[in-house]
């Protein structure tokens, strides 16, 4: 949300030019001023919103501009504000005061009709994710909308703001691009039936999957990606006969006993009818939530990203 000011002095016709001169402020930049003033700390009013610290740098150094002057002092060790800061501070907390009262009073209206927009990955999403919405259910009645996409698109749809947030495959390029939790870190396997000819490796590498047959997770997931690119490297030619996104029809498969597919350590495979052999050298995948960075957080949004980011998934990890 936008607000303008017109500055303007009295007795004094505008010029053609000064009619196009606005000054604008954001509520951002009043959050961010109010959230520094109260914490003395720009560290802390970054976490807090979950911006950059420059972010909230230009925010306030872009309000001082505006109202020529100064509002904080910067010393070694902590800000103080100006005694035009605190002015500036009490007419910042009462307007946002007010918004916020205007929002909770409509927020209710449309809450039920847009609930959050989560994507989870397909594999893994069996693992905790239930156990994560079910959690934050307990504590909120936000409707939660879960979306079961791979990373790839899941980015591409929190781009254009057709999700909220994401649970994601960290292990691609421009991860900074993105506001970010890391949840946690879990081992790449080759899973192959009981009866498979390589069911007694104790370590399985790229080379010596040289003509066996393959699952591998469809194309829009970073995992595809990651093993396409270690059989390039090792030379190995794999005989990738499907791609799936669903854990029953590709476990389905292996258990057939002559194909094997890469998944995670934490995947709920019976260990009567599979074995999951580990890679050498060891490969992991980094799991966490994304969402897009500069935009605006409901506080919903802001709620769920808190939960998440205490939630303890230990329990559901086993040692790497």
């Amino acid at each position: 949300m936008r607000i303008m000011l017109k500055l303007q002095g009295k007795g004094h016709a505008h010029r053609p030019e000064e009619r196009k001169t606005g000054y604008f402020m954001t509520f951002n930049q009043l959050e961010y001023f109010c959230a520094v003033c109260r914490y003395h700390s720009i560290t802390r009013a970054a976490e807090e919103f979950f911006v950059s610290q420059p972010a909230i740098s230009i925010a306030i150094r872009d309000l001082e501009k505006e109202f020529h002057v100064k509002l904080l002092n910067h010393q070694k060790n902590r800000i103080s504000v100006t005694s035009e800061g605190e002015l500036f501070y009490k007419k910042a907390e009462a307007l946002l005061a007010q918004s916020h009262d205007m929002y909770a009073a409509f927020s209710d209206i449309t809450s039920k009709l847009k609930p959050l927009r989560i994507a989870i990955p397909p594999i893994i999403s069996t693992v905790f994710f239930p156990r994560i919405i079910d959690a934050f259910h307990e504590i909120s009645d936000t409707p939660v909308e879960l979306y079961e996409y791979g990373s790839v698109r899941a980015r591409s749809m929190l781009d254009s703001e057709t999700l909220d947030a994401a649970f994601v495959n960290m292990d691609f390029q421009n991860l900074e691009k993105y506001n970010y939790h890391a949840m946690l870190e879990d081992r790449i396997v080759y899973y192959v039936s009981r009866t498979h000819p390589l069911a007694d490796r104790k370590a399985i590498s790229m080379e010596d999957l040289e003509g066996q047959r393959i699952i591998l997770l469809n194309t829009d997931s970073v995992l595809n990606r990651q093993i396409q690119s270690k059989l390039r490297a090792a030379g190995t030619k794999a005989n990738i006969f499907m791609y799936c996104s669903q854990l029953y029809t590709t476990l389905n498969f292996v258990r057939g006993g002559d194909c094997g597919a890469f998944l995670y350590s934490t995947v709920p495979a019976n260990p009567r009818d599979f074995v999951a052999i580990p890679l050498t050298p060891q490969a992991t995948s980094r799991f966490g939530i994304i969402w897009k960075k500069e935009t605006f957080i409901s506080q919903r949004l802001k709620n769920f990203l808190d939960f998440v980011q205490h939630y303890d998934l230990s329990k559901y990890v086993p040692e790497l």
